[in-house]
C-alpha cells in the first residue's frame, strides 16, 4: 500500500463509514509501531509517525536529554543536543529520523491490515446501531443453518440467532426457508451485534398486525391487549378510535385477508380478534369468543370475573385442555369463572364458591 493509497483509503474510510480520520491515523501509528518493535526488536525508544498530508510513514527515534549518557540509545547529552538545537534543556525529547531498511515492505502489509480491520469495526458498528434501533421490531430472514437447537437466520449484512427458548414448541424451521422474527435484544460483542429473535414474544403478532392492518399505523385501531400461547392459539383486543370504524373489520381485512397474513407468518396460529371494552364485564364475555355470553359479572375485590354460558356452549367456552378459558383470564387480566346455564341457576352468587369445571 503506497503513501497516496493509505491516504485514500484513510478518506474514504472517513467520508463513507464515519470514522474519525485522527482515529484512524493514530491506529495506524500505533500498529505499525507494533510491527517495527516485532520485527526489528529494537531497545530504542522510537516513534512512528504518519505524514496527515502525505501518508509518508517516519521512523523516529526519542532520546531523553540528560547531563550524563548511561544509556546512548534512549539519552543524548546536552551538548550533542544542542549542537543540533541550542533550545534544548535536560529532559527534553530529541526526535531524529532513522532509516528502517525493509520497513517500507512491512509498513505497506500493517496499513493494509490496519484499513481493513478499521472497515470491519466501523461496518460492524453501523449493523449495530442500525439493529439496536430496531429492538421490538420484526424482520424477515433466511434461516441459515441450524446449530444444536439454535436457529441461525441470515439477515442479509448480519446473522440473527433464535435461542432455544423463543422458538415456537413444535415448530419445524428449514435450512433456505424464509421467516419473520422479532428482535428482543441487540448485544455489542468483539465478534459484531448479536441479534437475539423470537418466535414466541406477543410482539412479533403485534408487529405482524400492525404491518398488515393501515388502519393501526394511522392510529383509528388500537392493539389494547395480547394472549398467546405460540404456534397454537392467540386472543388480540382491539378497539376502534373513531365511532365510524369497525375495528375487528379492519384486522380480519377484505375476505379475512388481512389476519390469514398473519396467521401465514406464524405457520397456522389460531387467532381470534375481539373487540376490546372499558367494561371489564364486557370485555370478559367478548374474551370468550367464539363462545357465546348469557351473563358476566365482575368481583371486582377478589379480580374474578364469573361468566354464564348455554349448557351446549360451555366446552366450547372452556376450550381444549381449557386453552380459550385461559387465554380470556390472560387477555382480561381477571380469574374467569364459567358455569353453564343449568348449573347457575342452582347456585347462590357467591364469587368465592368454585365451579365445577370452569376456572381458569
Amino acid at each position: 500500500m503506497k503513501d497516496v493509497e493509505i491516504l485514500a483509503a484513510i478518506s474514504q474510510l472517513e467520508r463513507e463509514r464515519g470514522v474519525s480520520r485522527d482515529a484512524l491515523f493514530e491506529a495506524l501509528e500505533a500498529a505499525l509501531l507494533s510491527a517495527y518493535r516485532k520485527n526489528y526488536g529494537t531497545t530504542q525508544n522510537v516513534r512512528i509517525q504518519v505524514m496527515r498530508d502525505t501518508g509518508k510513514i517516519r521512523v523516529l527515534s526519542r532520546r531523553t536529554v540528560v547531563e550524563k549518557v548511561t544509556d546512548p540509545k534512549t539519552e543524548i547529552s546536552l551538548e550533542q543536543a544542542r549542537e543540533k538545537d541550542p533550545s534544548y534543556k535536560v529532559g527534553d525529547v530529541v526526535e531524529e529520523e532513522i532509516a528502517a531498511e525493509g520497513f517500507g515492505r512491512i509498513a505497506a502489509q500493517t496499513a493494509k491490515q490496519v484499513v481493513i480491520q478499521k472497515l470491519r469495526e466501523a461496518e460492524r458498528g453501523m449493523i449495530y446501531e442500525e439493529f439496536a434501533s430496531r429492538e421490538g421490531d420484526v424482520v424477515t430472514g433466511i434461516v441459515a443453518r441450524i446449530e444444536g437447537r439454535t436457529v441461525i437466520v441470515d439477515l442479509g449484512r448480519v446473522e440473527g440467532i433464535i435461542p432455544p427458548q423463543e422458538q415456537v414448541k413444535g415448530e419445524k424451521l428449514t435450512q433456505g426457508e424464509r421467516i419473520k422474527a422479532y428482535i428482543v435484544e441487540v448485544k455489542k460483542t468483539s465478534k459484531g451485534p448479536e441479534i437475539i429473535l423470537s418466535r414466541t414474544h406477543p410482539g412479533l403478532l403485534k408487529r405482524l398486525f400492525e404491518l398488515e392492518v393501515p388502519e393501526i399505523n394511522d392510529g383509528v385501531v388500537e392493539i389494547r391487549a395480547i394472549a398467546r400461547e405460540p404456534g397454537s392459539r392467540s386472543k388480540v383486543a382491539v378497539r376502534a378510535t373513531l365511532p365510524e370504524v369497525d375495528a375487528l373489520g379492519a384486522c380480519v381485512g377484505p375476505r379475512g385477508s388481512r389476519v390469514q397474513s398473519v396467521v401465514q407468518a406464524l405457520k397456522g396460529e389460531r387467532i381470534d380478534i375481539i373487540e376490546w371494552d372499558e367494561d371489564p364485564a364486557k370485555f370478559v364475555a367478548n374474551a370468550l369468543s367464539p363462545a357465546r355470553v348469557i351473563k358476566a359479572e365482575v368481583f371486582p375485590e377478589s379480580k374474578l370475573a364469573r361468566v354464564i354460558v348455554p349448557d351446549y356452549q360451555f366446552s366450547l367456552a372452556i376450550g381444549k385442555e381449557g386453552q380459550n378459558a385461559r387465554l380470556a383470564a390472560k387477555l382480561t387480566g381477571w380469574k374467569v369463572d364459567i358455569r353453564p346455564e343449568s348449573q347457575a341457576k342452582s347456585l347462590k352468587d357467591d364469587p368465592e364458591r368454585p365451579a365445577k369445571q370452569g376456572r381458569a
